[in-house]
């Protein structure tokens, strides 16, 4: 429990009313959207709402050596908000205000709690979107998108956050801020720092501001299922998607254990039956161009054994994305515990996964339900169970420990968009080895020599090095 004097210290920078103390309230932000992870309740919430302040909480913070834990909305997946060493969680849900959109220059500039989604809306009357669509859009700010180097459906043709982001304002662990990057197409002064920030889950600096880069919102679009009796079908039809020349703006796929329980779940008529289905759009400025590459998504579907059924209104298309937004709710209901992995693989490799995670689900006699962005080989095998279960919980744990060894030796990684935070450090060594480690170790220790920031996330506490 921190000292009542540095309570007042920060309620004097933030003011009373952004300082959160009660136990009822804090408990609130002692987990994030991680399954099967510990809880903790922090010492005190600090909200600020503006750059200075957080400068000066994070003053106060090192002169008293007590951890801070930035947090946006707390819908990652990762364990990489969870104040598991107390101290101070360092809420932006108030520094939420789009500072400037710039049409001409296809910016807008941002505080950290800006919601994804309530950018969106602000621009949309320019005719202007930001691509980057987590499936917690409606919730997840900007901040912690950035922190996290979110993804999403529109990963494969429109890339994920980091290539959104030109330019951003950090405070650092010694309470000085800096500012890099900005509105120019062009930027090679200096190191690469938003590319550096962008993806360090709150580990290297605290970002207080951010511009992104928006595109003109596509005209038209086109949306299409295919239906697959075979997962080497699917994987097959991925492959020849992309050898077409053709690339989705979303190319999202759901085992048959995800098709059924999504329809128990929400009754919108999915084919059960199926092994696999393949959701596809392809979108762009032109009419012509979204028929011919639709077309020759038809043809590769009709190459590989499919049934397929194309969107004929804007009904049909929300139905059809319908389905692939209630995977993971529907999944999460079967059990009182969904963890939600996100192994990728080259996506030449996306069958051989598919089908990794059907034989690990039947090896260690769990369920798993497979779903995500095929195009980009980002898979989320979703693991259900009853935590309460002891000898389940270990066979759980050894069938997500065969999943990432399975994407490391197809070539992948041990996270596309959820980030490493608690869940994944110990598989961190398995991907980079012993000299990639000390790399880590050595950025965060030149930047954050106190381990204040984020402490335990991405990189183990010196404390509890071998």
């Amino acid at each position: 429990m921190l000292d009542k004097a540095i309570v007042q210290q920060l309620q004097s920078v933030v003011g009373e009313e952004n300082v959160l103390t009660r136990k009822v309230e804090l408990v609130a932000y002692s987990y994030d959207a991680t399954a099967d992870m510990p809880h903790q309740t922090p010492d005190v919430v600090v909200m600020p709402t503006t750059s200075e302040m957080v400068q000066e909480v994070v003053q106060i913070a090192r002169k008293h050596q007590i951890a801070i834990y930035p947090r946006g909305a707390g819908s990652n997946l990762s364990g990489g908000t969870i104040p598991f060493k107390k101290g101070i969680v360092l809420s932006f849900q108030r520094m939420n205000k789009i500072l400037e959109i710039d049409p001409a220059n296809l910016t807008a500039t941002v505080q950290p709690g800006v919601v994804i989604a309530a950018l969106n809306s602000a621009i949309a009357g320019h005719g202007l979107i930001y691509p980057p669509d987590p499936g917690t859009v409606a919730t997840a700010t900007m901040g912690g998108s950035a922190a996290e180097n979110s993804g999403g459906l529109r990963g494969l043709k429109y890339g994920v956050t980091k290539n959104y982001i030109m330019g951003m304002e950090v405070v650092m662990a010694s309470g000085d801020k800096v500012r890099f990057g900005g509105k120019t197409v062009k930027n090679v002064t200096a190191y690469d720092f938003s590319n550096l920030f962008v993806g360090s889950e709150g580990t290297l600096g605290i970002i207080t501001q951010l511009t992104c880069k928006l595109i003109p919102a596509p005209k038209f679009r086109r949306t299409m299922m295919g239906i697959f009796s075979t997962l080497e079908d699917a994987g097959n039809a991925v492959a020849g998607i992309i050898a077409a020349h053709v690339i989705p703006a979303t190319l999202e796929i759901m085992d048959n254990k995800t098709i059924r329980t999504v329809e128990a779940f929400a009754n919108i008529g999915l084919p059960v039956e199926a092994k696999a289905l393949l959701l596809c759009e392809v979108d762009g400025m032109s009419q012509d161009l979204v028929n011919t590459e639709a077309e020759a998504v038809i043809e590769v579907f009709k190459q590989n054994n499919c049934e397929y059924k194309a969107a004929n209104s804007d009904a049909e298309r929300d139905q059809l994305w319908l389905a692939r937004r209630n995977a993971l709710p529907a999944l999460a209901s079967l059990d009182n515990t969904c963890i939600v992995e996100d192994a990728t693989v080259p996506r030449s490799r996306i069958t051989e996964m598919l089908v990794a995670c059907e034989r690990i689900a039947e090896k260690y006699n769990v369920t798993i339900g497979t779903f995500g962005h095929a195009g980009d080989g980002n898979l989320h095998p979703t693991i259900l169970y009853n935590m309460y279960d002891e000898e389940l919980t270990a066979r759980v744990h050894l069938a997500i420990d065969e999943i990432f060894a399975t994407a490391l030796a197809l070539g992948g990684t041990l996270s596309g968009e959820h980030g490493i935070g608690l869940a994944k450090m110990k598989y961190l060594g398995d991907e980079l080895g012993q000299s990639g480690l000390d790399l880590m170790r050595s950025i965060k220790e030149a930047l954050d020599p106190d381990y204040l920031l984020n402490p335990g996330k991405m990189i183990p506490l010196p404390e509890v090095v071998a």
